[in-house]
Parts: C-alpha cells; sequence; structure tokens
C-alpha cells in the first residue's frame, strides 16, 4: 500500500514538472513570437501577380503580415509552356522551413541527394533548408501551394 502512495505521489510531482514545463515553453514561444492576427483570403484571379520568377504567377494570402513575418504562404501557378532554359536553373531557399503542396497538375523536381520525383495533385512534400534543387518539368495546369517560414526570405541560383 505504502508502494502505491509513493509511485502515485511521484506521478502526481512529474505531471506538476511537466506542467510547469509547458507552461514555460509557452512563455517563451509568446515572447518570441509575434502576435497573430485573424486574417482570410478568397479566391480572386486577378490576385494572381507576377513574382519571384518570370515563369510563374503568385497569390499571397496575406498571412505574413498577419503573422509578423513570421511566415509567408502562397499559390504558385506555373505559366505553360515549360521551358527548361528559363526554369530549370539550380537553386537553394534560404528559408526555415519549407513546404509546397500540389493542388493541380504536377511538378518534377531534382533534389540534390535525394534524386527526382514527380509530384501530382495531393502530392505534399518538405524541402529542407538550403537543399539545392532544379524544377524540371511541370504541366501547363500545374499550381501549388507554397509555405515558408520566415517570410522574408532569398532564393540564391546556383551555377550549373
Amino acid at each position: 500500500m505504502a508502494k502505491a502512495k509513493r509511485k502515485a505521489k511521484a506521478t502526481k510531482s512529474a505531471a506538476k514538472k511537466s506542467k510547469k514545463k509547458v507552461a514555460a515553453k509557452k512563455a517563451k514561444r509568446a515572447t518570441a513570437r509575434p502576435k497573430h492576427k485573424f486574417t482570410f483570403s478568397h479566391y480572386r484571379e486577378e490576385d494572381f501577380d507576377q513574382g519571384l520568377r518570370t515563369y510563374a504567377k503568385y497569390r499571397d494570402l496575406g498571412i505574413a503580415p498577419a503573422t509578423g513575418g513570421m511566415v509567408q504562404a502562397h499559390v504558385i501557378r506555373m505559366l505553360p509552356p515549360f521551358r527548361p532554359e528559363e526554369v530549370s536553373k539550380p537553386h537553394y531557399h534560404d528559408v526555415d522551413f519549407q513546404m509546397i503542396y500540389v493542388l493541380k497538375g504536377w511538378m518534377t523536381t531534382e533534389f540534390e541527394g535525394e534524386g527526382t520525383h514527380t509530384f501530382q495533385a495531393g502530392s505534399c512534400w518538405i524541402q529542407p533548408p538550403g537543399i539545392k534543387h532544379t524544377v524540371v518539368g511541370y504541366s501547363d495546369d500545374c499550381e501549388l501551394l507554397e509555405i515558408v517560414l520566415p517570410a522574408d526570405f532569398e532564393t540564391v541560383e546556383l551555377t550549373n
């Protein structure tokens, strides 16, 4: 019986310590990150603008201002036709996090150390920070959702 009481007491003590750790992490995170604002974005064709690349149009989803620059999210519409001489340039992104989700069509990309992959509607991938990659093809209807941290990042083009 005494053994069971000690075990219950130890479990309660561990739970209290765990709650304190969680609270401390939340407090640290709250001070490190800007407060987020409510935002939304409805689909409007006229919101697709020329952006980083000449072979794509971008629809900013308004996440960067809502997160104080912590996150960027946009829909990328690849423009047909695919022209390797314009598109297939090795590069990497100076980011902390980058996720891509294929909304429509398909895209083929080669990643340093990971090989060549074709992603179709419904596919999702994470590009680790600084991974060198090259777009080697995409369908005429290719659209992607890209989420990046931080919102303001650099793309570095490499010479072949």
